[in-house]
């Protein structure tokens, strides 16, 4: 299986909705429900997200290794706005109690830092 295969609108989409895309981004809506687990995806694109609501969840990689846990910090707030560069295959359950809704931004030409700028 390709990587591109995992992309979380292609393997889950009744957690993946694509709200609007361009040639420079996607924006998705993505929902877990209390207690619902994603299938395995990627999200390989720089991605600003927003967060409409939630509070806990669970992130496991490839191996269902236990990658970020919030009940584990105490005193945890999800965070309101947030920013990946990007991440490889994992699951994600939502452990709160309530709907974890999040919009995201990819940024489908983002540059790091040092690189040239793009014409």
């Amino acid at each position: 299986m390709d990587l591109g295969d995992l992309d979380g609108v292609v393997v889950a989409p009744g957690n993946h909705k694509v709200l609007f895309e361009n040639d420079d981004v996607r924006v998705l809506e993505t929902t877990i429900a209390v207690g619902e687990t994603t299938p395995l995806h990627t999200h390989f694109a720089p991605t600003v997200m927003y967060v409409i609501s939630g509070s806990h969840f669970r992130r496991r990689d490839e191996g269902g290794m236990i990658l970020v846990d919030t009940r584990a910090t105490p005193g945890f707030i999800l965070p309101k706005v947030l920013f990946s560069s990007g991440l490889p295959s994992h699951t994600l359950e939502n452990t709160g109690d309530d709907l974890l809704i999040v919009i995201g931004v990819e940024l489908k030409h983002a540059r790091r830092a040092g690189d040239a700028p793009v014409p």
